[in-house]
């Protein structure tokens, strides 16, 4: 099979791999790349999610197909799987084989496990030095399809995703705080020339009317710049 990559080459192929990971134009890009590289890259692999823990639930990042979804949503509903364990736990990846071995690290989760075809799981935490990302699951229908090889793979490729995955993830945070900043700039602009104000005054309007409608100051400014807002120097609005 052309993706699974012999010990020989792994460093190669995973320096390759990471120079186009981090050439990915979004964060959504990036998910699905790691998605489909680690079905090619580890042995064993059938299918893959990347998931966060939101409140009590697991929630789907990324996945491969709607079975990795199904289990995400099993683990929400009984408190316990993979996902929990590859972000709570002190271990950084695990290897569970077999329904046995299941049934003994997350009894509640086991049956569905068994129900919906898992055989196998391989579990990574998808961290950096300043973030815990989530976690990556891989999953197999067949017991043991997961060796040693394939975790310490697993592994290394875990450690490069989490790094594109947070470089992603700050590019998108920076383009979404500028295009707020330049909405506000837009928004103070509109109320200086409609209501004669200064800049300062027009700003205290935008604040004003965001803690009187408890909605975010970019979402009012929004507002303002698409015509939903019809504000007076006052700050009380229509529309």
């Amino acid at each position: 099979m052309a993706g699974k990559r012999e010990p020989a080459n792994l460093a190669t192929t995973l320096a390759n791999m990471a120079r186009q990971l981090l050439a990915q134009r979004s964060v959504e890009e990036t998910l699905n790349w790691i998605l489909r590289h680690a079905v090619d890259l580890v042995d064993g692999c059938e299918a893959v999610g990347i998931a966060v823990i939101r409140g009590r639930g697991v929630h789907t990042l990324a996945a491969t197909d709607e079975m990795v979804r199904a289990s995400d949503r099993v683990q929400g509903d009984v408190g316990e799987g993979p996902c929990f364990e590859a972000i709570r736990s002190r271990d950084v990846r695990f290897r569970v084989g077999d329904s046995v071995g299941m049934a003994e690290r997350w009894p509640r989760y086991a049956p569905h496990a068994e129900h919906m075809g898992i055989g196998s799981v391989l579990g990574f935490k998808l961290f950096t030095e300043d973030e815990n990302l989530g976690a990556l699951l891989l999953y197999s229908s067949r017991r043991g399809a997961f060796s040693a090889q394939s975790e310490h793979v697993g592994q290394l490729f875990a450690c490069h995703a989490a790094v594109a995955f947070s470089g992603a993830r700050a590019a998108a945070n920076f383009k979404a705080a500028l295009r707020s900043h330049q909405q506000i700039g837009q928004a103070v602009g509109i109320l200086m020339e409609r209501h004669s104000l200064s800049k300062d005054d027009a700003f205290a309007v935008l604040v004003r009317t965001s803690k009187e409608k408890n909605t975010k100051l970019r979402e009012v400014a929004r507002h303002i710049t698409e015509g939903g807002y019809v504000l007076s120097a006052g700050g009380n609005s229509a529309g």
